[in-house]
């Protein structure tokens, strides 16, 4: 097995912070996303390389024990037991593995411990379980709005999987089995998949709560009247209040976003009423606002 610089991969060294992990793979992974190129192979490959150097260097413990064994930082736990075993061994007076104890090569030792030609058959049949996958999904907030299908590449496989409805921003959900392959039989990794979602053009999302602005024209603002709103789910009207001042906020109860896994029960949206004053106006208008403004209280 050959070395894999996780660091190269994601353009850092040694001394990268999680922060600096993190944008450097958000940045990575939507360059080379196998949904921004369809049918390259090459961006397919690197996606699948920014996606585990992610998931070993964002870890801190997966992370450690990298930048310590490199390649063969899966089995340091196998290696720290027999480390400890063989010098246990040997204050009774037992053999030692003189390549462990003499700083000898990890490799070397991972070979004859896992599956090289010294190594024993009962070591070389082991069952490992397989890598973990990590993989970053974007949708905009409408997408979200409903449970609905997609279908993901990972690792040169095509996934199909449900997302609920009310999906957060930033969560991640745990797809069994769908990692990398186990060793000599053993389990299947896991995909852990994280939502990118996008706030609406009109929409903001807080939690299960959506927030819009309404403009009002200065008339309706006045007088009162009805008005129709956009929702996330259709058009509704309003009855605006005479008088309604600028910064005014209402609530829509249920009108916001699906609570997760919960499709019956939504949040509430807020509308606050912007004032439009209006230009332009002809010279009669003016007259009248002026006479307005003579008999103001």
């Amino acid at each position: 097995m050959n070395f894999i610089d996780y660091y190269k991969i994601l353009g850092l060294d040694k001394t990268a912070t999680p922060k600096d992990i993190k944008n450097a793979y958000r940045r990575l992974a939507r360059k080379f996303h196998p949904d921004l190129n369809p049918n390259n192979k090459e961006a397919n490959a690197n996606f699948q390389k920014i996606n585990e150097a992610n998931e070993v260097l964002s870890d801190p413990v997966k992370r450690k024990k990298y930048d310590q064994y490199g390649k063969d930082w899966q089995h340091a736990e196998e290696f720290d037991k027999s480390k400890q075993y063989q010098q246990q061994s040997s204050n009774f007076g037992g053999s030692s593995y003189s390549g462990a104890q003499s700083g000898g090569d990890f490799s070397d030792f991972f070979e004859s411990m896992f599956g090289g030609a010294s190594g024993s058959s009962r070591s070389r049949q082991a069952k490992y379980r397989g890598k973990d996958f990590n993989a970053e999904l974007h949708l905009e907030l409408i997408d979200a709005y409903s449970t609905h299908k997609q279908t993901l590449t990972v690792n040169g496989n095509n996934i199909r999987i449900t997302i609920p409805a009310g999906i957060e921003n930033g969560q991640t959900i745990k797809i069994l089995n769908h990692g990398g392959p186990g060793v000599n039989n053993g389990p299947n990794g896991d995909l852990y998949i994280t939502f990118s979602i996008a706030n609406h053009s009109r929409f903001k999302r807080l939690e299960n709560n959506l927030y819009t602005s309404v403009d009002l024209d200065l008339y309706t603002a006045l007088l009162g009247g009805e008005i129709t709103v956009d929702t996330m789910n259709g058009k509704v009207k309003l009855n605006v209040p005479p008088e309604t001042q600028n910064g005014s906020k209402i609530k829509l109860k249920g009108k916001g976003f699906p609570v997760y896994k919960n499709e019956k029960q939504f949040g509430d949206l807020f509308i606050t009423y912007i004032i439009k004053i209006p230009t332009n106006l002809t010279e009669k208008q003016k007259a009248l606002f002026r006479e307005l403004s003579s008999v103001r209280p």
